[in-house]
């Protein structure tokens, strides 16, 4: 029976899936919502089987039989033997299940599954190295513990410092000016809004904070000049730990890489492949087959 291979790589704001038969030819591809299994558990397995479907029709594998399909999954939240058990138990409808971090995934695509490291810069922020074969990470704790040099984190601090300029505490700048127009200035309308929101939804207003601080606004510069600082100091880690060679992954990766220091940048190299097809080595390295970088 031939065999094919399903990569899926789960953020915090979309799931992208990946089809390759066992030559690694491309196939298909699929879009599905957020898959953070620490964050959404249920919702997550919902995205991964839309985004999978999809994929797999794209492939004309709709009416595959599961267990011609070996499937990687690199998610965001997976932190624990206790997830990734629990992966394998969700009634997901594939012939084999190889679960990983997504920072683990996007290592093994952007360096072929050879040494190197990465740091991811988008709604989350992790960083993640193989050495010797090793794992090692770094950052990646999430939101509420981490994430210096997200999207999200960036967001939050300027809804914090919003905040702060409505009740005089802080300066008033147009960057917090536009956000309060968007969320509200009352109070029970800014409280309504952050019980309400995730992470995705303080990421958003990142665009506009990178956009501000070309423009000159003092909060702006000052944000993005934390979150750059953040993602050097893991860029620097990787580095202490024996990374030979990085890459930037994530919506932010250009803007941060045009900022970090040049005794830094030198260091990145564009990958070779990205974190779904990253997801797809991972289940040929456990199917016994050569890990393919995407064709």
């Amino acid at each position: 029976m031939a065999l094919f291979f399903l990569g899926i790589d789960g953020g915090g704001t979309r799931c992208r899936a990946r089809v390759r038969d066992a030559a690694g030819r491309l196939l298909g591809e699929g879009d599905g919502g957020p898959a953070n299994i620490h964050q959404d558990f249920t919702g997550s397995i919902v995205s991964i089987r839309a985004a999978g479907a999809a994929a797999l029709t794209a492939a004309g594998l709709a009416s595959a039989p599961a267990n011609a399909i070996h499937a990687g999954l690199g998610l965001a939240g997976i932190v624990s033997d206790a997830a990734t058990r629990r992966l394998g138990e969700a009634g997901l409808p594939f012939g084999a299940i190889t679960a990983i971090n997504d920072a683990h995934a996007a290592c093994l695509g952007a360096h072929g599954g050879a040494d190197g490291g990465i740091i991811i810069t988008g709604t989350g922020s992790a960083g993640f190295a193989l050495v010797g074969g090793a794992p090692h990470a770094a950052g990646g704790w999430g939101f509420e513990l981490g994430d210096e040099g997200s999207g999200a984190i960036m967001g939050r601090e300027a809804v914090r410092r919003a905040v702060l300029a409505i009740d005089g505490l802080g300066p008033q700048t147009p960057l917090l000016a536009a956000i309060l127009d968007e969320l509200g200035r009352d109070q029970p309308r800014l409280a309504a809004w952050a019980r309400a929101a995730k992470p995705g939804d303080y990421a958003r207003l990142a665009p506009r904070i990178w956009a501000a601080a070309a423009q000159g606004d003092p909060i702006g510069r000052g944000i993005v000049g934390q979150a750059v600082a953040a993602i050097a100091n893991l860029a620097r880690r990787l580095m202490q730990l024996g990374a030979p060679r990085l890459s930037m992954l994530g919506g932010m990766s250009a803007n941060m890489l045009a900022k970090l220091p040049p005794d830094l940048s030198a260091a990145f190299v564009a990958p070779a492949a990205d974190a779904a097809d990253g997801a797809i080595m991972a289940a040929r390295r456990a199917a016994a087959l050569p890990m393919l970088v995407g064709q």
